[in-house]
């Protein structure tokens, strides 16, 4: 019995990372009626869609495995779609992440921004702002994954009263997209480490920030499986694992934009906040609802700041001055050197979706001002370089200091 259990445990640690050898990215641009057409291919096995456009001349990206690529070839040929290969091969792409990720010089610092970090670098990255920062900082662990990571919020504040008006942030709901977690650490880097410079962001505002979100996902995207997306919770399918968290909240939950098949990226869950990870920012969020007055939820790809609704094209009531603060956001992103966003409703910039948290924390939640930021819009996708990090969060801090400003002189 013990030979069985270590074989299988063994079996388990030992196991051989999924490959994306010979998977190709095609990036097609759709004339009016091929988009319907190319969207039969989403839930096909062997077909990864990395983006939905919203209209006919939106570019799409999709990853083919090797075994689809003459029929889809065939296909784009037959109804001529204009479309170039951005990516040969995904799996050298991602093995030559990895060779640079193991020779970078490491940051002298607690916490490098040249590199991707684990889940449990972050959170001790956490532990020793906590430590040397006790004044400004405190943690708070909010909950466990479904594989029993700790969910640490990390709450920045000068002090003061207890009202003070409060931003919320969270990433990686999305484990592959890893540049969301980087930039929340590099606005906790900021705040905490860098606080000379920025204590005008946290005199009046405090800041709670969740980095990781989907900790099981993230891990299993470093680990095993590098385009991986969802939750790492069983499902009805036994071959079939995780949920699409930013599906998974429960305010007009399957409405649009969502599956019910558990092996489609976009499974929104056997029900609304069947996941221990969106239950868990939920409850927290919930608590503090009278003190948060904005939310931001960091993503990636395709340069986009998103405001509600995400399940019907109406806009709230309110949109003119989502509107005008994303404006102001992306034009500070513009002036750090950052290439401009695309700014409005989800539903009308970008695709409707059902069960997104931004929806849920206005909607729900009470919280006016709510943002998802799909950061970056390289040909690398979700696969952008750890060489790249720096640039990128560097640039969109300037569009934090306009968020944190607003929410100061308006709270």
């Amino acid at each position: 019995m013990r030979l069985v259990l270590l074989t299988t445990l063994l079996g388990i640690a030992l196991a051989t990372p999924e490959t994306y050898e010979g998977h190709k990215v095609f990036r097609c641009t759709p004339c009016l009626g091929q988009l319907e057409l190319l969207q039969q291919f989403e839930h096909v096995p062997g077909f990864d869609f990395w983006n939905e456009p919203h209209r006919a001349g939106d570019y799409l990206d999709v990853m083919v495995s090797p075994e689809q690529q003459p029929n889809f070839l065939a296909f784009l040929s037959k109804i001529k779609v204009n479309y170039t290969v951005t990516f040969e091969n995904v799996q050298e792409l991602i093995d030559a992440e990895a060779r640079y990720q193991e020779t970078v010089p490491k940051s002298p610092r607690a916490i490098s921004f040249t590199t991707y970090n684990r889940h449990s670098v972050i959170n001790s990255y956490l532990e020793s702002l906590a430590s040397s920062y006790p004044n400004l900082v405190t943690l708070e662990t909010i909950g466990q994954s479904y594989e029993g990571r700790d969910l640490v919020v990390i709450k920045i504040s000068s002090g003061g009263s207890g009202t003070r008006p409060v931003i919320l942030i969270d990433a990686g709901i999305h484990a592959r997209e890893w540049i969301a977690p980087a930039m929340a650490l590099y606005i906790i880097n900021q705040l905490v480490e860098n606080n000379a410079a920025n204590s005008g962001l946290t005199d009046a505002v405090d800041w709670y920030i969740l980095p990781v979100l989907n900790p099981d996902g993230y891990e299993y995207s470093h680990t095993s499986s590098r385009m991986w997306r969802k939750t790492r919770s069983p499902t009805s399918s036994s071959s079939c694992r995780g949920v699409d968290g930013n599906r998974n909240f429960d305010f007009h939950w399957m409405e649009t934009g969502a599956s019910s098949y558990p092996c489609d990226e976009t499974y929104a869950g056997s029900k609304g906040f069947s996941e221990p990870e969106t239950q868990a920012i939920r409850d927290f969020a919930l608590a503090n609802k009278s003190k948060i007055k904005l939310y931001l939820t960091f993503h990636s790809y395709g340069n986009y700041l998103l405001y509600p609704w995400g399940y019907t094209s109406s806009l709230p009531s309110d949109w003119r001055t989502l509107q005008a603060l994303a404006e102001d956001a992306n034009a500070a992103h513009v002036s750090a050197g950052g290439s401009s966003y695309s700014i409005g409703s989800s539903t009308n910039v970008l695709y409707a979706a059902a069960g997104g948290s931004d929806d849920y924390m206005k909607g729900v939640g009470g919280i006016a001002l709510s943002y998802t930021v799909e950061l970056t819009n390289t040909a690398y996708g979700f696969q952008l370089p750890a060489s790249q990090i720096q640039t990128t969060v560097t640039r969109f801090f300037a569009a934090i200091r306009v968020f944190g400003n607003y929410v100061k002189n308006n709270f």
